[in-house]
């Protein structure tokens, strides 16, 4: 474990110089980190499995171009952040075409797996999986700044700190779009619970 920016140094070196060790020390401290972040954004195990492996090969492919503005676990938990990201725009644009292609009537098949299999996530300690299902939907709902947001903080646990490192925003904005995002999240869930009962 690395505990000085000293030490930090040379590891970082000791990656960029392509040492064995040093791979395998980053994937014993950050394998469980950064599949933590990815299952946060996309909450279905193997989804996150895949993104997190993508997550290490663009560490190690990118590491020499690492300039050491920020600390190493910021850049690769932003790194996380953004690969989690691309792969829900990725699921998104199929959704539509699958959507398009229906309406135009060449009925393809549609991805029936459900997107949120995984609610033994260690942020979400809720008493049963729907609720969880119905949350992560609602968030997935947000606009994408205040997703990223409230999903670091309140799903990966990530300080304020943390999150202003990672985003690159200031704390005060942090703040602001971290209130809006629960404000949007509070009245899309009323909603839901209301037609619920009806």
């Amino acid at each position: 474990m690395i505990n000085t920016p000293l030490e930090e140094l040379r590891f970082i070196e000791e990656l960029k110089a392509g040492k064995q060790a040093a791979y395998s020390q980053l994937l014993d401290d950050y394998q469980q980190k950064v599949f933590g972040t990815c299952i946060s954004f996309v909450p279905n195990r193997e989804d996150a499995e895949d993104i997190a492996q993508e997550v290490f090969l663009e560490v190690f492919k990118s590491i020499s171009n690492f300039k050491g503005d920020s600390k190493l676990s910021t850049w690769i938990y932003r790194i996380a952040t953004n690969k989690s990201l691309e792969f829900i725009r990725k699921k998104n644009t199929k959704k539509r075409f699958a959507f398009m292609q229906s309406i135009m009537g060449n009925e393809i098949p549609m991805d029936k797996t459900s997107y949120f299999t995984e609610f033994d996530h260690p942020g979400i300690l809720l008493e049963n999986k729907e609720k969880s299902a119905t949350i992560f939907k609602a968030i997935h709902t947000l606009p994408e700044s205040q997703r990223v947001i409230f999903t670091l903080a309140k799903i990966d646990g990530k300080s304020y700190q943390e999150i202003v490192e990672i985003t690159g925003k200031s704390l005060s904005s942090v703040e602001s779009i971290l209130f809006r995002a629960k404000k949007g999240l509070q009245g899309k869930l009323e909603n839901f619970y209301k037609n619920d009962k009806s």
